[in-house]
């Protein structure tokens, strides 16, 4: 039996962080699966506006800009 990998607390919190986002982006007007392929693909970025503390309506309506 393959032993299930643990998160640390930071890489819980960018997911959760990312769910909501995802959340504001479907707000937005996207489908949910554009936002999280939307996601995916910039994750790069969206790590980056977590680091910086942007809250994640305020990354989402950068992304939708």
């Amino acid at each position: 039996m393959a032993k299930k990998e643990e998160l640390d607390e930071e890489t819980l919190a960018f997911i959760q962080w990312c769910v909501e986002v995802e959340g504001f982006l479907v707000k937005g007007g996207a489908t949910v699966r554009q936002a999280q392929d939307h996601i995916e693909e910039q994750v790069e970025w969206f790590m980056d506006q977590f680091y910086d503390g942007l809250t994640p309506e305020e990354a989402a309506r950068e992304a939708l800009a």
